[in-house]
């Protein structure tokens, strides 16, 4: 585990893989660490630019019928094509479907997100670990009910060696260049316009 710490091996398009948990209707109203507004921009965002990064993206759903209802549709809208998994276990990769989908991926880096937090994104976090891939929690794109269980799952994660960061910096991270073509699509998706139109200054000034 302690050179798991020590040694850096940066995310990348070809090692990463993003696997999205439970950002269903029913569990968004119960959300209190974040507004519904920040956690939605913040989902779709990593959604948004984990496609224009051409990561192996997994979205999965709990109980999407009978309990928690069906993902929010603007992140529906933001996953054309991407089938989601709905099943009853609590930890996503209980589901011999969900982890079949990851495992087929082929990347041994796994980002998650999910509702909750402590539930939700962690369980398959500190599975994933369990089973020799490292894994990677965004934390303002998953949610929890309380700031006792979003102070106890971040301590659960960091103990299981989940490593904790928000959707920004792993995907810039993943997008390593500013200098290429991506980035201006990556960071418009993160609703970062700024970055663009300082790119723009920049080139101008270079002419």
């Amino acid at each position: 585990m302690s050179d798991q710490f020590m040694t850096y091996t940066p995310l990348t398009q070809d090692n990463a893989a993003l696997v999205l948990v439970d950002h269903q209707v029913g569990l968004m109203t119960g959300v209190r660490d974040y507004s519904t507004g920040e956690l939605k921009h913040n989902v779709v965002a990593l959604a948004k630019a984990a496609r224009i990064l051409k990561l192996p993206i997994v979205v999965t759903t709990t109980a999407r019928d009978s309990m928690w209802g069906p993902t929010f549709p603007e992140l529906v809208e933001a996953l054309p094509g991407i089938q989601i998994i709905d099943r009853s276990s609590v930890n996503a990769w209980d589901d011999h479907r969900v982890a079949a989908a990851i495992e087929a991926t082929g990347r041994r880096k796994l980002i998650f997100a999910g509702i909750s937090l402590e539930v939700c994104a962690a369980f398959p976090a500190m599975t994933a670990i369990s089973k020799g891939y490292e894994s990677y929690v965004a934390v303002d794109a998953s949610g929890t009910f309380s700031e006792t269980k979003r102070q106890a799952g971040l301590l659960r994660m960091q103990q299981a060696g989940v490593i904790l960061s928000d959707y920004g910096t792993l995907l810039v991270e993943i997008l390593k260049d500013n200098a290429r073509p991506e980035a201006g699509p990556v960071y418009g998706a993160m609703d970062m316009p700024w970055a663009v139109l300082v790119g723009q200054v920049a080139k101008a000034y270079g002419k």
